[in-house]
């Protein structure tokens, strides 16, 4: 049986095969994500990495903390760049092929620093372009998983990126735990280097069997092939007319057409705003969250656990690694569920609240009783660090992704995504080369200051984010449109034609269907085809 003609039953409506595989297949740019954050920490304290790439005399190297940041952190410069270009890839090419490209980017970058032999400089651009291929990555995968999942899995299907990129971490702290034995070898860095090319080809060649994306088709006025792929999605490929995938196009089609009036999105757009209220409003919101996501402190312990807890008197840091990862990955199946059953605002509220708790205790009991000279202080930041991260696994972490995925109206959703994806990098680069400096200046301390922005987020999900569950992507822009509406009501707002957010009102849609029959659109030729 054909796939696109397959479909299961999920939240009440047929949802495809095609879909949840697209899921799958485009959540491993989220793999290659954690896979490199993770594969970091431990290959800087491998003794080969450090003899070929640190500083001072020969069996007595060390890494500099200027040349160490710059090892590190410069993948987020390259993730950085690679974010703010994927919205060109994204648009010029489709929403398929810029994520090949992202993968054929991050290949290369794992080549160079393959080769690289004994010049840190060598290996640190190798990073960097590696960084330019996960940035648009990161950029096109919540994107387009986005414009293609039916409304009852979105939220969960994006969520997976975060997911994967857990799974990511945990590959690769497993394979620095297992590689440790040879680190005396440059097989010990370069086998974790070289798997993830491996890991990226499923991607990379696989996004293109499938469909594309059916807003980018539509927004180039290909109507005919917008449906088909509504369809497939549906996993109704045989009946694209059916009312289910009918009622979908057609609250597609009403905005585009409204949207597409008005000309094409622009840089400027996402600042100064146009006829569609909130935008500048949603852009500034989109890269707060993805900012005071990487500021939370999530890689402060990513990036560079292993070296903290053995500077801790930890006798096995890769091991703690291990352990955070491990939670982080299981914590992040509860995020799947909670995204589509509780929502958005109250998860990354209460997140946020959590996760600054435990921080707080994390710094006050490394200042008060530095666990180098007290055994139990160690174990009880070690706990917090847990459930820090636990935290963070089922709340920031994923739904970060799902808001940046369906936050921003589709003329510019590229561009705001690409700013806001840019944040998350840019934050990252920050916490990637201040925390070398900040350990050796004020040492645990820095919890202190992550407790500040963790409550600072939850601050600002309270007051700015709107709720976003059920809704489509044209419903979220409406919604955004509705001036009256506050934040912290928007969870009772339902859009026109239904009862609630989960029940269409068949009477409302009846008479739309009869009065959309037969009518004309120009597709991008000039050509009018019959909806």
């Amino acid at each position: 049986m054909a796939l696109g003609k397959s479909k299961i039953r999920i939240n009440g409506a047929d949802c495809g095969i095609e879909a949840i595989l697209l899921g799958v297949t485009t959540s491993i740019g989220g793999f290659l994500f954690g896979y490199d954050t993770g594969q970091i920490s431990g290959m800087q304290i491998f003794s080969d990495f450090i003899e070929r790439f640190g500083q001072g005399p020969p069996g007595n190297k060390a890494f500099d903390d200027i040349i160490l940041s710059l090892v590190v952190s410069l993948m987020s410069i390259g993730t950085l760049i690679g974010a703010l270009s994927g919205a060109y890839t994204a648009d010029w090419w489709g929403r398929r092929k810029s994520l090949t490209f992202g993968v054929f980017m991050f290949i290369i970058g794992n080549i160079i620093q393959i080769t690289a032999m004994s010049s840190w400089v060598h290996m640190m651009m190798g990073r960097f372009v590696a960084g330019l291929g996960v940035g648009n990555l990161s950029v096109g995968v919540p994107m387009y998983q986005s414009e293609c999942c039916p409304r009852e899995i979105r939220g969960a299907v994006v969520a997976s990126y975060q997911l994967l990129i857990t799974i990511g971490i945990l590959i690769s702290n497993l394979i620095n735990y297992g590689v440790r034995n040879i680190e005396d070898s440059s097989a010990s860095w370069r086998i974790v280097i070289g798997l993830g090319i491996a890991f990226s080809m499923p991607l990379g060649l696989g996004v293109l069997f499938l469909p594309e994306s059916p807003r980018w088709l539509a927004a180039r006025g290909r109507w005919n092939d917008a449906r088909i792929c509504m369809a497939r999605l549906r996993g109704l490929k045989a009946d694209p007319h059916n009312p289910l995938v009918e009622d979908d196009f057609q609250e597609m089609y009403s905005t585009i057409i409204q949207q597409a009036n008005v000309g094409t999105g622009t840089w400027w757009e996402c600042f100064a705003g146009s006829d569609k209220p909130r935008v500048f409003y949603r852009t500034l919101l989109g890269c707060a969250i993805h900012f005071l996501q990487q500021w939370t402190g999530v890689n402060y312990f990513f990036y560079y656990g292993a070296s903290i807890f053995e500077s801790a008197g930890i006798d096995d840091p890769i091991l703690i690694q291990l352990v955070l990862g491990a939670v982080n990955v299981v914590m992040t199946f509860p995020g799947l569920y909670i995204i589509e059953r509780v929502g958005r605002r109250i998860p990354l509220i209460v997140g946020a609240c959590w996760q600054a708790t435990w921080l707080l205790i994390f710094a006050a009991v490394g200042v008060a009783r530095p666990p180098d000279e007290n055994e139990s202080s160690g174990i009880v930041m070690i706990v917090a660090a847990c459930m820090f991260i636990a935290s963070f696994a089922m709340t920031w972490g994923p739904f970060a992704w799902v808001v940046i995925g369906e936050t921003f109206p589709l003329r510019t959703r590229a561009r705001q995504a690409s700013l806001a994806t840019a944040n998350n990098w840019l934050g990252n680069f920050m916490i990637s080369f201040l925390t070398p400096f900040a350990d050796s200046g004020i040492g645990y301390a820095f919890g202190f200051v992550f407790f500040g922005t963790n409550a600072a987020a939850a601050l600002l999900v309270y007051f700015f984010l709107y709720e976003t569950k059920s809704l489509a992507l044209e419903q979220v822009d409406i919604m955004y449109s509705q001036q009256e509406l506050r934040p912290w009501q928007s969870s009772k707002w339902n859009p026109e034609g239904y009862l609630d957010r989960n029940t269409r009102d068949p009477t409302y849609w009846d008479q739309r269907r009869g009065s959309a029959v037969g009518e004309p659109v120009e597709d991008e030729k000039g050509s009018k085809h019959i909806l």
